[in-house]
């Protein structure tokens, strides 16, 4: 075996070890409590909230998880771990049509809300509007977590915009459906009266503004929950509910009837009827992925292994060689769509002929409404006195405004370093993408834990000198270690998956199922023309 050979089996080895942790990783969502969890459910007559979904969806269908690596050793002080950030959201078929579903994790907390679990559940609602998307709220929950109400309650952003985002997609005529299998306490009682249709459970769901014990407290009334709030309470005296079943089992079946009435949905773009698949498959993708974010990668192998024939056709190829060439645009096939690229190649590192190419690239796909792809794997925008009177400046952010502005669906999928305003010009989560994944590859940070510790060490030198204090060589070491440790953990993607900063942590062999559906999915709306303002071309 040649040297060559043997460093790709080496890169192979590395990153299957690397994606077999990750998928022990989510076995802690998926079993949430463990067994005792099940058992208790179980007792109540309750199958888990992964049960209803997998009863819910289309049989022969899978679940397309978002989110699933929210809360991970989030640090709370009064719950420090949630996996999966206590609600389980993602895409499933229903009688065929793609549905935005939302479960409440009953087993962390008895379902009520972090902030983070609110930031999941308003994440989810903002793709189903854009991708017009059915939403199903299977609710369990006890409401906010009452703890943290400072950062769950009053603000935009937290309890009170769920509501908010149901009832504006319902007058948008995006259906909004919901089973409820439990408590729904306060305001979470809103899930069940402001959903276009809502079916309850006798004796399992109940609905009220204050439970028995604030009633109690309140006007010192006696009354059980079933009495005040229960299935039978919402169907037959208050109309807040629309559907009285008696097991949750009748009530998927319910909820499956109703989803059958409403109309196919539609794609929004052309496809070929059939396709062929890469030449090259994931094992070919993790042996061309160097251990190290840092060192560079050929784009070309990357693609070769998601497009459809392994085809990519380039735009510009020989556009300023060696400067150019740091990002790579074209077009390919994803299992029969057409897609335009823009990916991070080489050092991954822009410069101002390659942020000039990629802005072209993606107007023009902008008004031939070609969806985007951005392939993040890039330290950043070159600096320097060259280059700042070259434009690297006025080109990165026209590569901004691009990305801002273009109407196409855009999706990022992150294999390498993500640093400074290279996340931005290759559409980070502030650029809106429609779904961003990450790899276990990927580093996202404002810069490299190496840059961050020079600048910082620096300082703390000059700072040093100015007081007149010696400088203890070993500190300055621990010191400048620290900072690198610190930029290698809050960029690592569990950290920022566990904020959410992505929709997913996905393997290499996942890759191009996962995207060629996200695209799918954010086809079900019409693309709208793209304005793009002032550029300075």
């Amino acid at each position: 075996m040649s040297s060559v050979e043997e460093k790709r089996q080496q890169y192979l080895e590395f990153w299957a070890a690397r994606d077999t942790e990750l998928l022990a990783h989510r076995e802690e969502a998926y079993m949430v409590g463990g067994q005792k969890q099940i058992d208790r459910l179980a007792a109540q007559g309750k199958m888990t909230v992964r049960q209803l979904i997998n009863r819910l969806i289309d049989p022969g269908s899978e679940l397309f998880e978002l989110g699933l690596d929210a809360g991970y050793n989030i640090g709370y002080p009064e719950q420090p771990h949630i996996p999966g950030g206590g609600l389980v959201t993602g895409v499933g078929q229903v009688q065929g049509k793609d549905c935005m579903i939302f479960g409440n994790e009953s087993r962390m907390s008895a379902g009520t809300y972090f902030p983070i679990t609110l930031k999941k559940h308003i994440r989810a609602q903002r793709i189903a509007e854009e991708c017009n998307l059915t939403c199903i709220y299977i609710a369990d929950s006890g409401g906010i977590f009452l703890p943290l109400q400072l950062h769950t309650f009053a603000d935009e952003g937290m309890f009170g915009s769920m509501f908010y985002n149901m009832t504006r997609m319902s007058a948008k005529g995006i259906k909004q459906y919901t089973l409820s299998t439990g408590g729904n306490t306060a305001g979470g009682a809103y899930i069940v009266y402001l959903a276009c249709q809502s079916i309850m459970i006798d004796k399992l769901a109940f609905a009220f503004l204050a439970g028995p014990p604030m009633v109690k407290a309140a006007i010192s009334e006696d009354v059980s929950a079933e009495d005040l709030g229960g299935a039978y309470v919402h169907t037959q005296y208050s109309g807040g509910c629309d559907h009285f079943v008696e097991t949750q089992e009748e009530g998927i079946d319910r909820l499956k009837e109703m989803i059958a009435f409403d109309p196919p949905q539609s794609f929004h773009h052309h496809r070929c009827e059939s396709w062929l698949e890469p030449r090259s498959d994931a094992d070919e993708l993790m042996s061309c992925m160097p251990e190290d974010p840092y060192r560079h990668i050929n784009i070309h192998d990357v693609l070769k292994c998601i497009a459809d024939d392994s085809y990519f056709q380039e735009y510009k190829a020989s556009y300023a060689p060696g400067r150019g060439d740091t990002l790579i645009c074209g077009k390919i096939w994803l299992k029969g769509m057409p897609i335009g690229i823009i990916a991070a190649n080489k050092s991954g590192i822009i410069y101002h002929e390659a942020a000039r190419k990629a802005s072209e690239w993606v107007v023009r796909c902008g008004y031939d409404k070609t969806p985007l792809l951005y392939i993040q794997n890039s330290p950043g925008y070159m600096v320097g006195k060259e280059e700042e009177r070259s434009g690297i400046g006025k080109y990165g952010a026209d590569m901004v405004r691009a990305c801002a502005c273009v109407e196409v669906p855009k999706i990022q999928w992150v294999i390498g370093p993500d640093h400074g305003a290279a996340n931005y010009g290759m559409c980070g989560r502030a650029y809106r993408p429609r779904f961003i994944f990450h790899t276990m590859r990927a580093r996202t940070t404002v810069m490299s834990g190496k840059t961050a510790a020079f600048i910082l060490e620096s300082l703390e030198r000059k700072n040093k000198e100015k007081m007149g204090e010696k400088i203890d060589e070993d500190k300055m070491h621990e010191f400048r270690e620290e900072i690198i440790n610190r930029y290698e953990r809050e960029g690592h993607p569990y950290f920022t998956g566990s904020l959410l900063y992505h929709d997913g942590i996905i393997t290499w062999a996942e890759s191009r199922d996962k995207l060629a559906r996200a695209f799918e999915l954010s086809l079900k709306k019409p693309i709208p023309e793209s304005n793009f303002g002032n550029f300075k071309f």
